[in-house]
């Protein structure tokens, strides 16, 4: 049982104190803060994954990606558009592989390329392999090739 739950479980009770729920609230209210918490973390300005970033599906669908030095991005991809905050590793794993992690912060509530929504504080970790000549990538579920999409192509 998590520690939220043996909590609800004490609050529910009528004999319940107010040093349980203080003792409920200390517990909570950390885990709630760091559930929470930021993953921006800035970028070097010339870190090559800063910029813009355009894929199109076989649908023709496209996804656009802005990724900012201050760790924020906006990524659009059909009619949805999201604000995420993302960690992107400064240099690649030995396997030539960055590691990506974004949370969702805010999105309009619109589908996507894949006809699916967002939702808010969702957190997505992938691995990109950025091309030699730091104008294309694949985003990859793990560092395995077999795991990746793209091309990603940067914006001019």
């Amino acid at each position: 049982m998590r520690t939220s739950e043996r909590c609800r479980a004490r609050l529910n009770d009528r004999k319940a104190s107010a040093a349980a729920f203080v003792r409920c609230i200390s517990l909570v209210f950390p885990m709630a803060l760091a559930a929470s918490a930021a993953i921006a973390e800035p970028l070097r300005a010339d870190h090559p994954l800063v910029g813009s970033w355009k894929i199109t599906a076989s649908s023709g669908c496209t996804e656009i990606y802005v990724v900012r030095p201050d760790g924020t991005a906006t990524v659009t991809s059909a009619e949805e558009v999201a604000e995420s905050e993302v960690a992107i590793s400064d240099q690649p794993s030995e396997k030539g592989f960055y590691k990506w992690v974004e949370k969702t912060v805010k999105d309009n509530g619109k589908k996507d390329c894949t006809g699916e929504t967002t939702a808010v504080g969702h957190v997505a970790t992938n691995y990109v392999l950025l091309h030699p000549s730091k104008n294309m990538f694949a985003m990859c579920e793990r560092e395995d090739m077999s795991t990746c999409v793209g091309p990603f192509r940067r914006l001019q």
